[in-house]
């Protein structure tokens, strides 16, 4: 199944609905939710479903786009998962932190990096399907209620079908970054001074995650 651009269409989404539910309301606000998301998710992408974290003291980027979606599950019978789907063209993010907690277990896993300022983490063509972001963003020659199959700037898969709302800008800065995600893909993800651990419960049984 294809949109109005011939791209693949990513799980089973009313965009027009979702976009009433999501998008317009985080615009209005003026909390315009930052990225890592893909409208080129690979068709093949079936995400699992668990949320993960993930923090940075400041997100830099150049090139933001954003519009509603939904994920599909690799497991049969599972709902699919709506998300807000956002791009960014080329990103520096800042004491990065990712975390996630094994289902049903204490145990975390925290992945770091970026922590020397100057040698943040970097990406490409970074997208993410989130489901809640918080922090202090501030947007540079932003677009609200873009048609979001016109979108260009978050990269050249970051666009939604024909007639859906979107939104984009020529930069993004977020301070206290905080978000859920889903699912994130990028072209070149590069992690200065990668820390990978495995969490154990300590003495008050709450393994680490990033918030």
């Amino acid at each position: 199944m294809k949109d109005a651009q011939g791209d693949p269409a990513y799980g089973r989404t009313n965009w027009r609905r979702f976009a009433v539910a999501v998008a317009v309301p985080t615009a209005a606000a003026g909390a315009l939710v930052f990225g890592l998301a893909n409208g080129a998710f690979a068709a093949s992408f079936a995400v699992s479903g668990q949320p993960f974290k993930i923090s940075a003291d400041k997100l830099d980027g150049t090139g933001f786009a954003q519009y509603g979606g939904q994920l599909e599950t690799a497991k049969k019978g599972d709902q699919d998962v709506p998300v807000a789907m956002s791009g960014i063209a080329s990103a520096s993010l800042y004491n990065l932190c990712q975390s996630v907690r094994a289902p049903g277990s204490p145990i975390s896993l925290t992945i770091r990096a970026g922590r020397d300022e100057d040698s943040p983490a970097k990406a490409t063509n970074l997208l993410i399907g989130m489901t809640e972001l918080s922090g202090d963003a501030e947007f540079t020659d932003i677009n609200i209620g873009q048609d979001a199959s016109t979108l260009g700037q978050g990269g050249p898969q970051a666009h939604g079908p024909l007639g859906s709302f979107g939104q984009e800008a020529e930069h993004v800065v977020i301070t206290g970054l905080r978000q859920t995600a889903i699912s994130t893909t990028a072209g070149t993800f590069t992690l200065t001074g990668l820390n990978l651990k495995i969490n154990l419960p300590g003495k008050d049984g709450n393994p680490a995650e990033c918030f």
